[in-house]
């Protein structure tokens, strides 16, 4: 589990077909990194394997590969957003974020406002469900609010300050690049509550039932 607020940058290489290696000789918590920790790489859960003075290595499945921007941002040395795993007890100052990418959307546009910036990117069908106004949403990994989005939610544009713009690496997107998208994980929950149910499995919560399953 993480919260969205990056805490590094770091640059992602490819070293084979499906482990990459992190370069993070900046990052404050690498001292304290282990193999098995979980670090999101620009928003992905991933699994470090090795660790040294300058970084560490994860691998990585085709699945990932497929449903994400790593491959492409390997291959180019690209700069990618770092954050350790939460700990109980730590601040969570973003929103609660997985790791688990729901679709790749492409940044469309950048414009600046004042002295701050403003993104808009596409989303997929499979995030854009979800996309509603001042809602939150993870792009590469980090918390952001929706500021604006259309009716389907498959345009939408976030207010970036300067702190975020600086400590992140959305400094270094341009417009037409993909970046992995997750939902807000509460969205996703509420909608899967609220869908109907099969009325074949469905069960009918009434005195009897609770005074059955000792709640009455």
């Amino acid at each position: 589990m993480f919260t969205g607020i990056i805490q590094a940058i770091g640059v992602l290489q490819q070293r084979s077909e499906f482990q990459l290696a992190i370069n993070a000789t900046d990052a404050p918590f690498l001292a304290e990194v282990a193999i098995g920790d979980s670090i999101a790489v620009d928003g992905v859960c991933l699994t470090v394997e090795t660790v040294d003075a300058t970084g560490f290595t994860v691998s990585v499945s085709p699945e990932t590969l497929q449903r994400t921007t790593l491959a492409a941002k390997a291959a180019a040395g690209a700069m990618v957003n770092l954050e350790p795993a939460l700990r109980v007890g730590d601040k969570v100052g973003g929103h609660f974020v997985t790791g688990h990418v729901d679709g790749v959307g492409t940044l469309l546009a950048i414009a600046p406002t004042g002295t701050s910036w403003e993104f808009t990117f596409s989303a997929p069908e499979a995030v854009a469900t979800y996309i509603i106004p001042k809602g939150s949403i993870a792009i590469n990994g980090i918390s952001l609010t929706v500021a604006h989005c259309n009716e389907k939610g498959d345009e939408f544009s976030i207010a970036v300050i300067p702190h975020t713009y600086a400590e992140t690496a959305l400094q270094f997107l341009r417009v037409g690049d993909g970046v992995n998208l997750e939902a807000d994980l509460l969205g996703k929950y509420t909608r899967k509550f609220l869908q109907p149910q099969d009325a074949s499995t469905a069960v009918e919560i009434d005195l009897a039932f609770l005074q059955a399953h000792g709640y009455a």
